[in-house]
C-alpha cells in the first residue's frame, strides 16, 4: 500500500512543483514504484517530466469531475519506476465544479483508492493557494511536506497554511500529519538563509529535514529540457541534494 504524501505551500515560488519532480525521480532511482499526481493547474509537474499536457486529451480533471478511471489517465515517464497522473489546462474549472459536489473534499481520496496498491508512494502536487484542489490533496493523504524558500516573505501565510491542515484535521482527516519542512533555495553565503532557517524552528521544532536544497541554476534549468535533476545534471548541487532528500525520506518508512 502507498505511502501518500501531499507537497503543500500556497505561497508560489517556493520550490514545490521542483521538489514534487525531482523527489519523485529519486525515490524511483532508489527502486521504488512511485505516482506523481499534478494537482496544479499550471501543469508544471507534467511539463517537467516531458508530457505535453496542453495536448492531452485526459487528465486529473477527468477522474475529479466524470466518471473517466485514474487508471486510464496514468503516463509513464522518462524515469522508470515513475508514472504521472496529469494535469490539463481544464483542472483549472475544476475549482468551481467541486464546489457542489457531494463529498467535495474527498474526491481525489476515492479516486486514488484505485490505484493505492500499485505504488510504494503517491506524490501529489498541490496548487500554490489554498483552494479546494489543495484540500482534496491534503484529505487524500497521510502526510504533508511542506517546502519553504529560506527567505522571510516565504514566512508570510506559514500560520494560515497550518491553521488549514489544522482545520482538515478537524473536520476531515484526523489521521494526518506533517511529514516536515524542507527548506528550499538555500545560500549558505547569505547570513538572511540561516537566519530564516533558525526561525522555522518556532513552526517545525521537530519537523525539519536534515537535507537542505540549494540555490541551484540546474534545478531552475532542467524543467525547460521536460527532465528532472536525475536526468539533467545528477552531479550538481540540486542533484545530490534531492537524492539526500529521498534517501532520508526511505530512511523514515
Amino acid at each position: 500500500m502507498a505511502r501518500i504524501i501531499s507537497i503543500v505551500n500556497q505561497k508560489g515560488g517556493v520550490g514545490k512543483t521542483t521538489t514534487a519532480v525531482n523527489l519523485a525521480a529519486y525515490l524511483a532511482h532508489h527502486g521504488k514504484f512511485v505516482l506523481l499526481v499534478d494537482l496544479d493547474p499550471q501543469g508544471n509537474a507534467s511539463s517537467g517530466l516531458g508530457v505535453n499536457f496542453r495536448d492531452l486529451e485526459h487528465g486529473i480533471y477527468n477522474p475529479l469531475i466524470s466518471d473517466v478511471s485514474i487508471k486510464d489517465i496514468i503516463q509513464s515517464t522518462n524515469v522508470d519506476g515513475l508514472s504521472i497522473a496529469p494535469a490539463t489546462p481544464d483542472l483549472a474549472g475544476a475549482r468551481i465544479e467541486l464546489v457542489d459536489q457531494e463529498m467535495r473534499e474527498f474526491k481525489l481520496h476515492n479516486i486514488i483508492l484505485e490505484v493505492r496498491n500499485d505504488y510504494d508512494y503517491i506524490l501529489i502536487d498541490c496548487p500554490p493557494s489554498l483552494c479546494l484542489l489543495t484540500v482534496n490533496g491534503m484529505v487524500a493523504s497521510e502526510e504533508t511536506l511542506i517546502p519553504v524558500q529560506t527567505e522571510y516573505y516565504a514566512l508570510e501565510g506559514l500560520s494560515q497554511l497550518l491553521n488549514t491542515i489544522d482545520l482538515v484535521r478537524s473536520n476531515l482527516k484526523p489521521e494526518l500529519q506533517i511529514l516536515g519542512a524542507v527548506m528550499t533555495m538555500y545560500d549558505e553565503r547569505n547570513k538572511l538563509s540561516k537566519d530564516v532557517f533558525n526561525e522555522l524552528y518556532q513552526f517545525f521544532p521537530d519537523k525539519i529535514f536534515r537535507t537542505v536544497i540549494p540555490r541551484n541554476t540546474k534545478l531552475a534549468e532542467a524543467p525547460s529540457f521536460g527532465q528532472s535533476i536525475l536526468h539533467y545534471d545528477k552531479r550538481s548541487p540540486g542533484g545530490k541534494a534531492y537524492n539526500r532528500l529521498a534517501q532520508e525520506l526511505i530512511s523514515l518508512e
